[in-house]
């Protein structure tokens, strides 16, 4: 008599053959490691590690703001940290006499007024660009941005002479226009760069949709680009102004006593006058909370201009 061997039950409570792993095995394995690394970082040690490196990084920035509010006598017989366990030396008169200097004051202005055109006339001009090169034909555009990109690379230490003897041509040279031209001509590249990336990614069904009713470019760029384009652009403003305001070798260069920004005219002081350090320290703080207030008001989309310049 023969028996018939049943086929083996692959049922859930069947045994399993040997050497058979169970499941998630494999997954537990191959994640381990990055387990472990984001146990390690989200640790308590890392972040007070990171906690004291930032506190370290602060110092030279709370060591300037004390230092500014401290006079001139107290700042040379003794160091700015002794004003957190003698908070009498807090004055205000160093920023009473700042607001008097006349060259702090003007060349704070002059920052303001070549900071901001520049600033408006790169984002404008590369958003204008931008479009073109992420949705319009044209003879030549691949090519062109392959020069756009290109331009990234030169650096502008190379153009400081031939731009100043065409802007001495011109006229300007030594003039707040010629320091706004020149930001301007080196900020579009990076513009034009970073906001095309972001427009290509708007779908195209999007913008056909708004062609068959009848919108022109003009129309789609500025009822459908610009709102949606408007984390980019703003990062770029952000990138441009950080740039523009804190930028001293090209304002050294291109301006005089009357057009020079406040980064020059705290350069100059501190030449001439080197132990004036309490209306150095007042305007060197001046000039650097701006940028620090624009930053850590916006700092959200430097994230997303980061991503849509790395995205293609």
């Amino acid at each position: 008599m023969t028996t018939q061997l049943e086929p083996p039950v692959t049922g859930a409570g069947s045994p399993k053959p040997a050497g058979t792993k169970p499941p998630g095995a494999v997954r537990r394995r191959t994640q381990t490691l990055g387990a472990r690394i984001a146990r390690v970082a989200s640790s308590g040690v890392v972040h007070l590690v990171l906690v004291l490196i930032a506190i370290f990084w602060l110092v030279p920035t709370v060591g300037l703001l004390l230092t500014s509010f401290r006079t001139a006598g107290d700042n040379a017989s003794s160091g700015w940290w002794t004003v957190l366990t003698k908070p009498a030396e807090i004055t205000l008169e160093n920023y009473a006499n700042l607001l008097t200097n006349a060259t702090i004051t003007g060349s704070f202005w002059n920052t303001i007024v070549i900071t901001v055109p520049t600033t408006i006339l790169v984002v404008i001009i590369g958003a204008l660009a931008a479009y073109a090169f992420a949705w319009m034909k044209f003879p030549g555009r691949d090519w062109l941005f392959i020069a756009v990109i290109v331009l990234l690379a030169v650096p502008l230490q190379v153009a400081l002479i031939p731009l100043a003897r065409l802007f001495g041509a011109m006229g300007i040279f030594g003039s707040v226009v010629g320091v706004i031209l020149f930001h301007t001509a080196f900020g579009l590249p990076f513009a034009i760069f970073l906001l095309r990336n972001f427009f290509a990614q708007v779908p195209e069904e999007l913008l056909e949709a708004a062609r068959i009713d009848g919108a022109r470019d003009w129309l789609i760029f500025f009822k459908i680009m610009l709102p949606l384009g408007l984390p980019a652009i703003a990062s770029l403003a952000i990138f441009q102004f950080l740039w523009t305001w804190n930028d001293m070798l090209v304002a050294l260069i291109f301006t005089n006593t009357d057009s020079q920004p406040l980064t020059v005219a705290i350069q100059s002081q501190l030449r001439q006058f080197g132990a004036n350090i309490d209306v150095l320290s007042a305007g060197a703080f001046l000039s650097m909370i701006v940028p620090l207030i624009v930053f850590f008001a916006f700092q959200r989309y430097f994230v997303q201009a980061l991503l849509a310049g790395s995205q293609k």
